[in-house]
């Protein structure tokens, strides 16, 4: 890169941190697209936010998630056209976060939001810079779930059936796995990661050692070989095996550092960089019990 051009990304980015608004925000997404798994199961990937799922059942679709922006859900509903003319009946939510629920406000008012109970709730909760959520305006209220389920829920697309679970607090409290029985898979929000460490949004009630529980209760449940998630490609089950795996390993490194008489900051430095966050999540479980 010449002097020049280093100059002008230097200005762009400080321009857009003066803006509030980080580099990476100011990049364009990919364009959104659809990844075909059988004649009835797509994953969305691509657009601004979160990975999510299409089902096509015998008399309408089921959308999982929703993308962040406009421009990426016009993208989202011409991309359903081209694959079925069914009309989108049903919205699914699996967490709360805005990569999966801001776009929430651009589908038909015809289509049923559903998420779980705990899920609603916390689209009025305050952000973690304490202001107030943007889903308290009523302008919205037409977006938030109007729907929602305590343990489980099935939801029947004519004769084919979708099935919702919520196995217990996990990376929030209000987690929703999208089980689809006829071709065993499930569509699971930000309950796995690759290439990082597990987010667990404590804020939301998130808990490590529940979500250790959650997906062992998920695997030991359903009977899916094939998980779809929120920022990760598709995976079998030892990959959720050994994400839990790690997870309990690191569990077990922070109790033996905090026995050992270890501070937060002696305890971080044993990991690195990007686990400095998720172990405070864990050390403030352990010593808060």
């Amino acid at each position: 890169m010449t002097v020049r051009r280093k100059t002008i990304f230097t200005l762009l980015i400080v321009s857009a941190v003066l803006a509030g608004v980080s580099p990476a925000q100011q990049r364009e997404a990919e364009p959104v697209s659809f990844n075909r798994f059988s004649d009835r199961v797509y994953e969305i990937a691509g657009g601004s936010g979160a990975r999510g799922g299409l089902y096509i059942g015998d008399d309408g679709v089921l959308v999982v998630d929703a993308k962040m922006d406009e421009k990426s859900m016009a993208q989202v509903f011409e991309g359903i056209k081209k694959i079925t003319d069914k009309p989108i009946r049903f919205l699914v939510n699996t967490h709360s976060d805005g990569d999966h629920v801001r776009g929430n406000r651009y589908f038909p008012p015809s289509v049923t939001i559903v998420a779980h109970e705990n899920c609603r709730k916390e689209f009025f909760l305050a952000g973690r810079d304490g202001n107030d959520s943007e889903w308290s305006d009523p302008s919205l209220a037409p977006f938030v779930p109007s729907v929602t389920f305590n343990d489980r829920m099935d939801i029947y697309l004519g004769t084919h059936k979708v099935e919702l679970r919520h196995f217990g607090v996990g990376h929030t409290i209000g987690d929703v796995v999208v089980y689809i029985p006829g071709d065993k898979v499930a569509f699971i929000g930000d309950q796995y990661f690759t290439g990082r460490p597990q987010l667990i949004h404590a804020y939301k009630g998130g808990n490590t050692f529940g979500h250790v529980r959650n997906l062992s209760k998920m695997l030991d449940t359903l009977d899916a070989g094939t998980f779809f998630s929120g920022h990760s490609e598709p995976v079998g089950r030892e990959a959720v095996k050994e994400h839990m795996n790690a997870m309990i390993e690191r569990q077990k490194k922070v109790k033996a550092a905090i026995d050992a008489g270890k501070s937060l900051e002696e305890i971080q430095r044993g990991f690195d960089e990007n686990e400095k966050t998720l172990v405070g999540v864990i050390y403030n479980e352990i010593t808060t019990r």
